[in-house]
């Protein structure tokens, strides 16, 4: 049985909705063809993507013994590092400087502008270091091959000053002094200063063009870039941009990623640099002295007659060279340490020269110097993206200081050695320098002069020869980060979404009215519903009587062959079960307020008692407002209220209705106190009179929701009605009548709804009757034949 109600429920709710079908369809097809307008004229966005190798740092000899050691030189870089320096700020800013993107350019369509990149039109030209209008929309029609006239088409401008970069003001009402100009004019205006030079712009040709300033723009373009890695294990990125211009976002995509690998270079290059400018910093020193020695070596000879040396003297002079060339070497090397060790006290930054390339071959050192360079690189490249603050920033930090603790250490032990190795050299010289003594003097003078030309030759050509090679690294360098893939387009739309929009339209349009009905039946105050009606007394809802489409208040009387007719039939059929056994009937009906149909429904249920034999009588008990002796064309002259306060007898004021089984009485006059008239016992006494005299005894009483004495006149009754209309009375209302019962102890009383013509999917509205379960049988209908299913009323199928 509970699934059964369920059943009915799901109905009546679509039902409900199915009433509005026509509505619900106008909606479904506006939004058919809004979505359709909307992909018709929405401007195409493409995904533009292009993929770049990350490669990974091979750890140099001695690397792996620090990171295991827990001084945190990584082997991998930080993927995430990369990705930040892709999504940077100052690398699009890089780009859009390199591709100048500071003025867009639009075509003028019929709906959407179109922006156009290459094949210009116009060419703007911008002069940043002069405050300018930027946000706002200029349009430029051209008047012939030489005029155009400049108009403002969008006001939204601000002010960029190229002083104060990052924030501008808001320029209030933008306006130029005149409106005609040259192509190649200068447009000086307070903050704008722009030129336009024609390209083949042909008279009668509107273009429009946007000016933005380099901040907005990489702003916009970083956070509209997307840079992901194919997966958690590879090192490879993947690079997208969603833009309405394939060739710009390519463009955009190719550019950023060469100016991501000019970084790269040349933060490696910055090392090479600095070891060429320690060598020529070196030689700037070496080589007068090499030209001092040179020329002495010359004029010596010249006045001395010697040019060569004894056999002997040239043995002593090639140990001597031999050992002077360590000793210079060695004296390269102390100098190298020095600075390094001062680099390392004073913490300096970029000038780091690799131990390799003066000739260092201590390969732990070669390590420490390569690893902090590269974190340096790092440092940099981190610090032009993030605060100092950052996690990244703050733990590159801490690799440094562990590098640099270390690499001092190192520096200190190789100072100590290589002046250990220094003074051994100068030991030994001094040992050869005995035997360069014992020579002839003429040729001791040689061996010194020609001592300390080899030196500086020696030394000079060393160096050079290091320039070289630091040079040959310098131009052997490449990026370590390869482009796998260069930007490209896809040749379809990733926006709009057509499909999907014609889908959302589609729901919107159904969701749209629907949701318009549920609000709407959720704030409707009036009852409808049958059912819910039903649930919300606690009485039976014992009938309903149908809309009485006709102006005759009395259907039941004149028109005995009306659905409205059978409502009351059935209704009466009913009233059998409800008071068993029972010769003499007094009905009472009431309702919440006035318009409800009490009266109506008096009369007719009265009526239909008389078209079956029983002699029945009416009693007008509304003593406010009375409206029986309209409907039955009577002459409210006497009534209920003549006998309550007088002595006129009830018998005299009763009036028929032109029916021979049917009297009416007439509540009568207003009196001043209606309340206090049917309260007295006189009343009562009346109405035991009124039941012995007749079979059927109707009250129409006031509104039991507006006046106190109708709630005495229940005990009267055998059988109380209480009269709901639909839409018309309150969903309050019920409460009336559930405390009436709860709180008054009012019995035998029970609900009707009447003027029933909104069908809910009960298959009510056609104006016939309805029993709840207490045996009621219907007549057979004279009018209606069998109603039609529910989905056909809810269509508005006739047939």
């Amino acid at each position: 049985m509970m699934q059964k109600e369920d059943e009915i429920d799901l109905k009546v709710l679509l039902f409900n909705y199915l009433q509005y079908w026509p509505l619900i369809l106008a909606f479904m097809f506006a939004g058919l063809v809004s979505a359709f307008l909307f992909n018709r004229y929405a401007t195409n966005i493409f995904n533009v993507e292009s993929s770049i190798l990350v490669e990974d740092d091979k750890p140099s000899l001695g690397t792996d013994l620090f990171e295991s050691a827990g001084f945190g030189l990584q082997g991998k870089k930080n993927i995430e590092n990369e990705i930040g320096i892709l999504k940077s700020y100052s690398l699009a800013e890089e780009t859009i400087s390199e591709l100048n993107l500071n003025v867009q350019y639009y075509h003028v369509g019929f709906v959407v502008n179109t922006q156009l990149y290459d094949k210009l039109p116009i060419i703007v030209s911008v002069d940043w270091e002069h405050p300018q209008w930027v946000g706002g929309m200029f349009s430029v029609e051209v008047l012939d091959d030489n005029s155009f006239e400049l108009l403002i088409e969008e006001d939204e401008f601000s002010v960029y000053n190229p002083e104060d970069p990052f924030y501008k003001s808001n320029l209030a009402e933008p306006s130029l002094k005149k409106s005609v100009y040259s192509f190649g004019e200068q447009i000086q205006e307070e903050n704008l200063s722009i030129k336009i030079n024609s390209i083949y712009a042909n008279p009668g040709d509107k273009i429009l063009f946007k000016i933005l300033d380099t901040p907005s723009l990489a702003l916009k373009y970083k956070n509209e870039l997307g840079v992901t890695p194919i997966n958690k294990q590879a090192s490879i990125l993947t690079l997208n941009l969603e833009t309405p211009v394939r060739r710009l976002g390519e463009d955009y995509i190719n550019k950023l990623m060469e100016m991501y690998l000019k970084r790269e270079l040349d933060e490696k290059n910055r090392a090479s640099e600095s070891t060429i400018r320690f060598i020529e910093n070196q030689l700037l020193g070496i080589s007068d002295s090499l030209e001092t020695s040179e020329n002495r070596l010359q004029q010596y000879r010249s006045e001395n007659n010697v040019f060569n040396l004894s056999e002997e003297g040239s043995v002593i002079f090639e140990r001597l060279q031999d050992l002077e060339k360590q000793k210079g070497e060695t004296e390269v090397s102390l100098k190298y340490y020095q600075t390094l060790n001062s680099y390392l006290e004073n913490s300096q930054g970029g000038e780091l020269v690799a131990p390799s390339i003066i000739g260092v071959t201590d390969p732990l050192l070669n390590s420490l110097v390569n690893a902090l360079a590269e974190l340096q690189a790092d440092q940099i490249r981190l610090k032009s993206n993030f605060s100092d603050q950052a996690p990244a920033v703050r733990e590159n930090a801490t690799r440094i200081a562990n590098t640099k603790k270390q690499l001092q250490e190192n520096v200190n032990l190789a100072l100590n050695n290589t002046q250990n190795v220094l003074a051994d050299l100068n030991n030994r010289i001094r040992l050869i320098q005995s035997d360069i003594n014992a020579l002839p003097k003429t040729e001791r003078d040689l061996i010194g002069i020609q001592r300390k030309f080899t030196i500086n030759e020696n030394i000079y050509v060393y160096l050079l020869e290091k320039k070289a090679e630091a040079e040959i690294t310098k131009a052997s360098n490449m990026p370590k980060n390869t482009i796998l893939d260069f930007a490209k387009a896809g040749q379809t739309p990733v926006a709009p979404k057509r499909s999907l929009n014609l889908l959302i339209g589609l729901i919107l349009g159904l969701i749209v009215p629907i949701g318009f009905i549920t609000i709407k039946d959720f704030l409707n105050t009036k009852i409808e519903d049958p059912k819910e009606l039903e649930n919300q007394i606690k009485v039976p809802l014992i009938g309903m009587v149908g809309r009485n489409t006709s102006d005759d208040a009395l259907p039941v009387l004149n028109n005995p062959r009306s659905t409205v007719t059978e409502s009351f039939r059935s209704l009466r059929a009913d009233m059998t079960y409800l008071s068993q056994q029972k010769e003499n009937l007094t009905i009472l009906f009431t309702s919440s307020i006035s318009g409800e149909g009490k009266t109506f429904v008096s009369i007719n249920m009265a009526s239909v008692y008389a078209l079956m034999g029983k002699k029945t009588i009416l009693i007008g008990l509304d003593l406010r407002k009375p409206k029986i002796a309209e409907d039955f064309g009577l002459v409210n002259d006497k009534g209920m209220s003549t006998c309550l306060s007088s002595d006129t007898p009830w018998q005299s004021v009763i009036k028929s209705s032109g029916h021979p089984d049917f009297d009416v009485i007439l509540s009568g006059p207003i009196p001043p106190n209606p309340a206090e008239l049917l309260l007295q016992e006189k009343f009562a006494n009346i109405v035991n009179e009124i039941k012995a005299a007749y079979d059927v005894i109707v009250f129409d009483c006031p509104p039991v929701g507006l006046v106190s004495e109708t709630k005495e006149l229940f005990a009267l009754a055998d059988i109380s009605f209480y009269v709901f209309r639909q839409g018309y009375s309150m969903k309050g209302n019920t409460q009336i009548l559930n405390n009436l019962v709860e709180k008054g102890g009012v019995t035998k009383i029970y609900g009707i709804l009447n003027d029933v013509h909104i069908d809910k999917g009960y298959g009510y509205g056609y104006g016939y009757g309805y029993g709840y379960g207490y045996g009621g049988n219907s007549y057979g209908y004279h009018e209606e034949a069998v109603p039609l299913p529910w989905w056909k009323r809810a269509l508005g199928i006739k047939k």
